[in-house]
């Protein structure tokens, strides 16, 4: 363990916190502020503690987060890449295809394909929407948080 930092005990608790909204909230724009708010840290004391702890920079983790949020719908929904790619927080699809193939190695066509060519069953598209598996758009949830259901 020699030569590896860590941060108090005390600082986990708050780090934790913003790193459950991230996997609360994973389909929501990154908003450092924010997360280093709910730290109750300044932003560079919580970039700087939470990379010490977990290894990534919070972007970087929402980034994974939103690939394996991703990899879920690509397995098991009816959905286009482009729907996946809303629906995990990406308005890019070309940064959402660029993400996938880092962190899984292979297009998200390609993924969604492999698992087709297997025979998984299929959720229809417009049944993930209707049960509110995945949000159309963040105009439900700032609904949601404006009435303190955070």
């Amino acid at each position: 363990m020699s030569g590896q930092r860590r941060v108090p005990g005390d600082v986990l608790v708050h780090l934790r916190r913003a790193r459950d909204h991230l996997d609360r909230h994973f389909a929501e724009p990154f908003d450092l502020d924010h997360l280093a708010g709910l730290a109750g840290m300044s932003r560079f004391h919580f970039l700087r503690s939470f990379a010490t702890t977990y290894r990534t920079t919070p972007a970087a983790y929402l980034a994974r987060r939103r690939v394996e949020r991703a990899q879920d719908l690509l397995r098991a929904a009816n959905l286009t890449v482009t729907e996946v790619c809303h629906a995990v927080g990406y308005s890019s699809l070309g940064s959402f295809s660029s993400t996938f193939r880092e962190v899984v190695g292979e297009s998200p066509r390609e993924f969604q394909a492999r698992y087709a060519a297997a025979g998984n069953p299929r959720i229809p598209g417009c049944y993930v929407f209707m049960a509110g598996l995945v949000e159309r758009g963040s105009a439900t949830q700032e609904k949601r948080d404006g009435d303190g259901a955070s």
